[in-house]
């Protein structure tokens, strides 16, 4: 994902309410899902203008967002200041370069259908969890292809929730759920979101 596919929409990215309200819905259940605490570093993955990570900023102690876009990143730093943690901002194509560390906690908003390869990148999030830290990735149910209006790089017309549950526990996630995140309204129809949250377990990580 080289080329950035969001250079023309990232400055408006935030004016889309529906987009908005998702990422909010999004962000509340992941506050129901997970036990938020005040010393938690995490991993926005594919953090984008940062709508996410904004919502779970006030409970943890650190978030790095991680994006590819150059554009996107540039939205995110220039509101820096207004985000109620301490912010670190990454320009990384986590499949083509590792991160060589660990956090409490990968989150993470319509972002793994961009992504080619599911499984290798669970690997990689259960790589860059400490013991008992939990990954917290919402994207969209199975749909027809039309959620898409144009081309920002699209692998995956959604997921069906029992194959990327079985996914996660075969890259070694242990208590791993699916639930109902969200509902995107757009004109020509509805798209539910789901919630795909795990841990990675001491066991697993010995």
């Amino acid at each position: 994902m080289s080329h950035d596919f969001f250079a023309e929409k990232a400055a408006s990215y935030e004016q889309n309410p529906q987009r908005v309200d998702n990422v909010v819905a999004i962000g509340n259940a992941i506050k129901a899902a997970i036990a938020l605490q005040s010393g938690m570093q995490l991993l926005d993955f594919g953090a984008g203008t940062g709508l996410l990570l904004q919502q779970i900023a006030p409970w943890v102690a650190k978030i790095t967002a991680l994006d590819v876009s150059p554009s996107m990143n540039a939205q995110l730093r220039a509101k820096a200041a207004d985000i109620a943690c301490e912010l670190e901002v990454l320009e990384q194509d986590l499949t083509q370069t590792p991160l060589q560390r660990q956090f409490d906690g990968v989150i993470s908003s319509m972002t793994l259908h961009h992504i080619a390869d599911i499984p290798a990148l669970l690997l990689q999030f259960h790589q860059l969890l400490r013991p008992g830290a939990f990954i917290a990735l919402a994207d969209l149910d199975t749909e027809d292809g039309s959620f898409h209006t144009e081309d920002t790089g699209v692998f995956h017309c959604g997921f069906d929730r029992t194959a990327i549950a079985a996914q996660a526990r075969a890259a070694g996630f242990s208590e791993v759920q699916v639930c109902d995140a969200s509902v995107v309204q757009k004109p020509h129809g509805q798209y539910p979101v789901f919630l795909l949250i795990g841990r990675r377990s001491d066991a697993a990580a010995s």
